[in-house]
């Protein structure tokens, strides 16, 4: 039996380190996980129960670390928005996992940003439609290097930051989440049996804000190094 069309390739991220590939199967966004973020975007940063939307597999850009990667402004968007987010990347799957185990089921992570047509969205919130526009355009997923947790264990606390033409715009501290890492894997269990190849935006810090062709962002986190990326 053939596939009637060209069979998709498999989108896949670089493994620090090694010349091995992670494949990638779905990508999970948490929205407002750290409570200053959800103050300047008009929600509430108690604990309430999390919330998720998805980006395709295929939005993802894999970022070479120490090089400066172009990344294309998207079309029909005035306001092109930056989030600098800490990517979870699985190794193993399942259905309702307890928070416990949760992070026996990661691989690896690393420095990712969850680029934004904000006017898009906010248009979608506006109307009470699904956010896809606003959220799942091509590239809108640059993802550096993953690092296995054999290398950088499970960071809990770090600096996270982002600057754009070399102006800090971002920056916080991994144990400024909400929500976990391992409680947004169990949260998500619920919903979805996980398996290997899922990846997971762990939510971004206030400072959230729009970027114009010719400029330089530089996402870094404590542990996990830095993607550095030029709008074209």
């Amino acid at each position: 039996m053939a596939y009637v069309i060209p069979a998709p390739s498999i989108p896949a991220l670089p493994v620090a380190g090694s010349a091995d590939l992670f494949p990638v199967r779905r990508v999970y966004c948490v929205g407002r996980n750290y409570a200053a973020h959800a103050r300047e975007m008009g929600g509430d940063p108690t604990r309430e129960p999390p919330f998720f939307f998805m980006k395709p597999a295929d939005a993802l850009q894999p970022v070479v670390e120490g090089e400066t990667a172009e990344h294309s402004y998207p079309p029909k968007t005035g306001n092109y928005h930056y989030e600098i987010e800490m990517v979870v990347a699985l190794a193993r799957g399942g259905k309702d996992i307890p928070v416990g185990q949760a992070l026996d089921h990661v691989f690896g992570y690393a420095v990712g940003l969850d680029m934004t047509r904000r006017d898009l969205q906010d248009e979608a919130k506006q109307l009470r439609r699904p956010w896809e526009l606003g959220k799942a355009a091509d590239y809108s997923g640059p993802v550096g290097p993953i690092h296995p947790v054999s290398q950088v264990g499970h960071p809990a606390g770090g600096s996270i930051s982002l600057s754009v033409d070399s102006a800090t715009k971002q920056k916080a501290d991994l144990s400024d989440m909400i929500w976990s890492v391992a409680e947004q894997i169990a949260y998500l269990s619920q919903y979805f049996e996980l398996a290997p190849g899922d990846v997971i935006f762990s939510g971004t810090p206030d400072g959230v804000g729009a970027v114009t062709q010719g400029q330089t962002m530089v996402g870094a986190i404590e542990r996990l190094g830095e993607i550095r990326l030029r709008v074209v």
